[in-house]
C-alpha cells in the first residue's frame, strides 16, 4: 500500500512546492513573500521526511531537522528586520 501512497504524496508535495514558489515570486508585498518562504521550507521538510520514509534512510531526517532550525532562525531575522529595519541592535 505504501508503494502507491508515498509517490502520490510526493507528487502532491511537489505541486505544493511549485505553487508556493509562484507565490514567493509573485507576492504583492513583503509579508506575503515571507509567509511563502516559510511555507516553502515547511513543504521541503515534509518532502524530505516522506522521501526518507520511502527510502528507509535516516540521513534525510537529519537534513530536515537542519532545514527546520535554519528556517526558524531566518524567519526570526526577517521578522526583526521588517519591524525595526535592522537585525543586529
Amino acid at each position: 500500500m505504501l508503494a502507491y501512497v508515498i509517490p502520490l504524496c510526493l507528487a502532491m508535495l511537489g505541486l505544493a512546492l511549485l505553487l508556493t514558489l509562484a507565490r514567493l515570486i509573485k507576492g504583492p508585498c513583503l509579508p506575503d513573500r515571507v509567509l511563502a518562504l516559510d511555507t516553502l521550507y515547511i513543504n521541503a521538510i515534509a518532502t524530505l521526511v516522506l522521501y526518507g520514509i520511502w527510502k528507509g534512510s535516516d540521513l534525510f531526517f537529519e537534513v530536515a531537522l537542519l532545514i527546520a532550525v535554519l528556517g526558524f532562525v531566518s524567519t526570526v531575522a526577517v521578522a526583526k528586520y521588517m519591524l525595526r529595519g535592522d537585525i543586529i541592535e
